[in-house]
């Protein structure tokens, strides 16, 4: 191993756009980055395109391994799955105990406590790195969710808290936990991100279809609710696509894309995991069901033909409409939010995180894809002494609750009536009314369950008696 004063910080495998912008925004931040590439010719380019900058690089990864100082620190940032197992088990025999490798994939969590265990089995320690921002924030000052040993990032602290978005909060970065702790509350962080993205296109088509609004007049819109309590970087994103003109046709860009929605998975896996865990997310399940009933272009496209919905209900006041969007809108995103943060209440117990959901709320202010000033409010109802059961028990976003559902329920009855697809605010306005309500139907289900299969009930009566059958 060269010199410790000529050793470098860190090391950082995977050049795709993620991992060179992060370690250009390492490297600026006054640390030494060594990079390596499974392919030997990006290794080059990079510290060519670079030269002069405090990096350095080997195609030999055992040399690659000895130009870091110890503990060594390498932060993957490769596909997730197996080219992540793949790349533990190459570095495996040249580490030693006490370094540490991070994954800055966006790993199932499972799997991350899977490597976490076995590493520490080794001596060695695994840390699965959350990290929203995309491509901008990776250069410029993401928000990280980082779980594993304190005493691991410990040793990488500096160099997160330096990179990571600053707010006046402080650095978007906490230790959130253990093992999968950090991959998991980035999963909850895109599941919320689904719902809200979906939110949006929701008002989009209900702007479009209900109120015959072109895209410019849309895109003001947004940016007027951008300067609220709405003010969000979805929002202020959603704004400036729909004001792009087309270079080919001059018309909106937005009209002209293809109304399919991809996803990479992180949004069905945290549906996965709150069915598991029996945590309602419908607000999330549904975003996730949007974009598989979009994929569905052609059958759709022939459904349209032969399923006749409803004329279009008249609009008497449509600026009254816009006002009830913007808090339709506002209070399903506080619903959404309410249950990410009861998926992540309830894993953290399950698995023994201790996840503080106020920090979680305070490093998604900046660098995230979900930041929005409605965290501030968020973050606050969860600082409290008491631990809250749900988001909307707090004071202030209950009461907001309470004084925007009427705005809510006149869009969903709107849409309803028009035929207009609302997945997301429908299933967010269920759950509110669901979880505000002391006695729901479940009891009839009961009953239904023990005639034809003989599953008991408890009675209300007498729950002394514990669970009974009766002959239907």
């Amino acid at each position: 191993m060269s010199d410790s004063s000529q050793a470098f910080h860190l090391g950082l495998i995977g050049l795709g756009v993620m991992g060179s912008n992060l370690a250009q925004n390492i490297e600026e931040k006054g640390f030494s980055v060594a990079v390596w590439n499974r392919n030997a010719d990006k290794i080059n380019d990079f510290l060519t395109v670079h030269e002069g900058k405090a990096f350095g690089g080997d195609s030999e990864l055992s040399n690659f391994v000895s130009m870091l100082e110890h503990p060594r620190r390498v932060l993957l940032m490769v596909k997730a799955g197996d080219p992540v197992d793949q790349m533990i088990d190459r570095l495996l025999p040249l580490l030693e105990p006490g370094d540490i490798i991070m994954d800055g994939g966006n790993s199932w969590f499972e799997d991350t406590q899977r490597r976490e265990k076995r590493l520490r089995d080794k001596g060695l320690h695994f840390v699965g790195v959350g990290i929203s921002g995309g491509e901008e924030g990776a250069r410029h000052g993401p928000s990280m969710m980082p779980g594993g040993s304190a005493e691991a990032y410990a040793e990488v602290r500096s160099i997160f808290e330096a990179i990571t978005a600053q707010t006046e909060a402080g650095a978007c970065v906490t230790h959130v936990g253990p093992d999968g702790a950090g991959h998991f509350v980035k999963m909850v962080h895109n599941g919320i991100e689904y719902a809200d993205m979906q939110l949006l296109a929701e008002v989009y088509d209900l702007m479009q279809r209900g109120l015959g609004l072109a895209e410019p007049a849309m895109a003001e819109i947004f940016d007027q609710w951008n300067q609220g309590p709405m003010e969000s970087f979805l929002v202020e994103l959603t704004a400036q696509v729909l004001k792009v003109v087309d270079a080919d046709t001059g018309e909106p860009l937005a009209g002209k894309i293809m109304d399919r929605a991809g996803q990479k998975g992180t949004g069905r896996w945290t549906v996965l995991a709150a069915l598991e865990q029996g945590v309602a997310v419908p607000g999330i399940a549904a975003a996730v069901d949007a974009r598989v009933l979009s994929s569905l272009k052609t059958e759709r496209m022939a459904a349209e033909k032969k399923l006749q919905g409803p004329d279009m209900t008249a609009v008497p006041d449509p600026q009254a409409l816009l006002a009830d969007l913007h808090g339709a809108i506002y209070a399903s995103r506080i619903t959404a939010y309410a249950q990410g943060m009861d998926l992540i209440r309830s894993a953290s117990e399950r698995y023994q995180w201790s996840i503080d959901l106020s920090e979680t709320a305070r490093i998604w202010k900046g660098g995230c894809i979900i930041r929005a000033r409605l965290l501030d409010p968020i973050r606050q109802a969860f600082s409290g002494e008491v631990p809250l059961a749900n988001l909307m028990l707090d004071s202030e976003l209950g009461a907001q609750l309470q004084a925007l559902q009427g705005a809510w329920r006149r869009v969903v009855a709107f849409a309803a009536a028009s035929g207009i697809p609302i997945p997301v605010m429908g299933a967010c306005l269920n759950y509110f009314d669901s979880y505000r309500t002391g006695r729901l139907p479940q009891n009839l289900i009961q009953a239904q369950r023990d005639a034809f299969g003989a599953h008991t009930y408890e009675r209300v009566d007498h729950p002394e008696w514990g669970f009974v059958h009766t002959d239907w």
